[in-house]
């Protein structure tokens, strides 16, 4: 398939780039740069041996996707383009907004008027909200607890308006838990711009000194040590469940689904931060704060859709999941 990669120079973008390419499909990045690096596109050239297309924009320029669509004669559409830190979401939702929402709108009528209706897009365990219970399936109730879980949402009712509408649509929403790791080359990984909002690029830099210690965000949420839990599953894992997605299209007759990328175990922020000491061998100072708006204290994922729908599990552990981090963040040429 010749699949269209909305921001597909991103952290995991870049990574279902790989997975695609060396399974046999043909895939153009489009990507406007604001959270990611055009090195990333000498890195998947180094990765896999070839030159990989790729068009400098945003998606909220319908034309411009109109025209790729056209041109490279696109058959699916992967759609991570949008921004996806949650404090930032809270100071900026306007710019959540217009970037999430109308990004994915402006995608749409690209895709309607090229007739391309083959959709994977990357949704977040954040549409869930304050869990009611745990682990967290599909069938949860949806109710997000900041704005950019609120953009997610909105998307996903667009979504199943636009499915409903027209038998020809095929989407599938994939709900990621928390993506860690890189790339077992070390040549890609998540690699912020400025400060890091995620916790395991974070603890990397403290670990080499970058940071002087790492904030943790609460220690009395009513968990197993009083920090929060999430879900953390390997960047590359989740990347092979977007290629497990493309392919179930060819046995399913639904118009929309929803599933959960995840690993089913649930991780605290200290059991994260000693797996991180105990293989870098480096010291992680760090030191207790409030908490921030909008953080829950405890998610993971309920897998078992994803494995009997997809036949796809997470088979990383946290242990690589630390290491090709530490790889990826001490590779001197990055």
């Amino acid at each position: 398939m010749k699949i269209l990669l909305t921001g597909g120079a991103g952290y995991i973008g870049s990574h279902t780039a790989v997975v695609l390419s060396e399974n046999g499909h043909e895939v153009v990045i489009l990507d406007n740069f604001c959270n990611s690096r055009k090195t990333v596109l000498e890195r998947l050239q180094k990765i896999l041996g070839k030159v990989l297309p790729c068009v400098e924009g945003d998606i909220r320029d319908t034309a411009l996707v109109t025209q790729i669509l056209q041109d490279y004669e696109i058959d699916a559409v992967i759609h991570f383009a949008g921004l996806k830190a949650v404090g930032e979401s809270v100071e900026k939702p306007i710019q959540y907004y217009a970037n999430n929402v109308q990004g994915t709108i402006s995608l749409l009528e690209a895709m309607k008027v090229t007739n391309v209706k083959t959709l994977v897009f990357s949704s977040s365990a954040t549409v869930y909200g304050n869990p009611q219970y745990l682990p967290i399936d599909e069938n949860h109730p949806t109710s997000a607890t900041n704005p950019y879980g609120r953009t997610k949402l909105h998307i996903e009712e667009i979504l199943k308006d636009v499915a409903y509408s027209d038998v020809g649509w095929k989407i599938i929403c994939l709900r990621y838990f928390n993506p860690v790791g890189a790339h077992n080359s070390g040549l890609i990984g998540e690699d912020p711009n400025g400060l890091p909002n995620n916790l395991m690029p974070y603890l990397a830099q403290v670990a080499m000194g970058k940071l002087p210690a790492l904030n943790i965000y609460g220690s009395d949420y009513p968990t197993k040590d009083g920090t929060g839990v999430r879900d953390y599953i390997h960047v590359m894992d989740l990347a092979e469940g977007h290629l497990a997605a493309l392919e179930s299209f060819e046995k399913t007759d639904r118009a929309i689904d929803f599933f959960n990328l995840g690993t089913g175990v649930g991780i605290s922020v200290f059991e994260m931060k000693d797996a991180f000491h105990s293989i870098s061998g480096k010291a992680i100072p760090f030191k207790v704060t409030s908490k921030r708006n909008g953080d829950v204290a405890s998610c993971y994922a309920d897998v078992q859709k994803a494995y009997s729908d997809l036949n796809w599990r997470a088979s990383r552990t946290l242990e690589v999941m630390c290491s090709s981090t530490l790889k990826f963040s001490s590779n001197p040429s990055k």
